[in-house]
């Protein structure tokens, strides 16, 4: 029955603004409205409560939240599910095809950087750095090195795990004593060692806390890089 009833969502949906078969067309009107793409960049490392996802959004009203998470949900993006007791806490989820966004964000992130406009100093979220990185990840250089890494960001704990050029990144509830690790209050300061090549012992100095193996986290940090930029 929910799957009939997403499908007919979808169905709805689709043709909504551009009356077009196109497949780029239809994707635009599931997930082209203001918002929707930050809310999904969000749960791509797993589910957020409500409460998260407006923390993390803060330019982001209650209100629009509501809308964009029902939306979302009809058709068939994500889903909600309630924690059972002793705290029935209401988390919503990516389905697995949302969680098939990804590679589509990347894309569209490795192109905006690109652009002479792109500012790196504007904030970011925990998240959106995390993704980043497995965004910038040079693939050909990184089959070289196989390591954990651990990240600590403004309270939010990460684990990336580099293995045979490829790196999964996944939230954790408590730092599980990677190899080396990173830890910062805000993403930018990370930002300036992982794309503007600040020396370890400078980015030390500006706040930033580094474990573990220091000639380990200076090899991992070199695998990342923006694009050339265009235009």
């Amino acid at each position: 029955m929910e799957s009939q009833k997403v499908t007919k969502s979808a169905q709805q949906v689709h043709g909504r603004w551009y009356r077009d078969a196109c497949g780029m067309a239809f994707a635009m009107e599931l997930v082209g409205e203001r918002w929707t793409l930050p809310i999904v960049r969000e749960l791509m490392l797993g589910p957020l409560r409500f409460s998260d996802l407006k923390a993390s959004l803060p330019g982001l009203s209650a209100k629009v939240l509501t809308e964009r998470l029902s939306g979302m949900e009809l058709s068939g993006v994500l889903t909600r599910r309630r924690l059972p007791p002793p705290t029935p806490v209401q988390l919503f989820e990516l389905t697995e095809w949302g969680l098939a966004l990804e590679p589509s964000i990347q894309e569209l992130g490795r192109w905006a950087a690109m652009s002479p406009a792109h500012n790196p100093q504007l904030p970011m979220t925990p998240v959106a750095f995390m993704l980043s990185l497995r965004t910038m990840l040079d693939p050909v250089a990184a089959r070289s090195l196989d390591v954990r890494a651990d990240f600590s960001i403004g309270g939010e704990d990460f684990v990336a795990d580099l293995a045979d050029g490829a790196m999964p990144v996944r939230r954790a509830t408590t730092i599980c004593d990677g190899a080396i690790g990173f830890a910062a209050d805000t993403p930018l300061p990370l930002l300036r060692v992982f794309y503007g090549k600040q020396p370890l012992a400078e980015a030390e100095a500006a706040g930033v806390q580094i474990s573990g193996d220091r000639d380990l986290a200076c090899r991992f940090a070199a695998l990342f890089g923006l694009p050339p930029k265009m235009g």
